[in-house]
């Protein structure tokens, strides 16, 4: 407990948000380390500095972290995230073409309509 004066809300509340803050920077470390160690543009020297300095100022060496690299950290994710579902779409074989022809089947059966038939196929393209 951080305030004297046993169990009390206050001491709960603040308890909570010490075991909050502990937790996201904790989770923010884990994603900085595993965006540093994934990215092949820093040298193995580069990755050490970086990893000292988040062990030797772990709260400032995130932010650093977030503030130097934070666009290109998510550039790289969403070039994680797409190669992943064109990986997928690979294996299981869906493709945008595949999924309107078979809007196009269930229209000529007359299972959907023409209009759920050109909401569904804007979703798609």
């Amino acid at each position: 407990m951080l305030f004297e004066g046993g169990f009390t809300f206050t001491n709960f509340l603040v308890d909570v948000l010490a075991i909050f803050v502990f937790i996201m920077w904790f989770w923010l470390l884990m994603t900085v380390i595993g965006d540093l160690f994934r990215r092949s543009d820093v040298s193995g020297l580069g990755k050490i500095v970086w990893i000292v300095v988040l062990i030797l100022l772990p709260y400032i060496g995130i932010f650093a972290y977030l503030l130097l690299q934070g666009r290109s950290m998510a550039e790289r994710a969403e070039a994680r995230a797409q190669h992943a579902r064109d990986e997928l779409r690979q294996i299981v074989g869906f493709s945008v073409a595949d999924e309107i022809g078979k809007l196009e089947t269930l229209k000529s059966q007359g299972s959907i309509s023409a209009d759920e038939f050109q909401r569904l196929r804007a979703k798609l393209v």
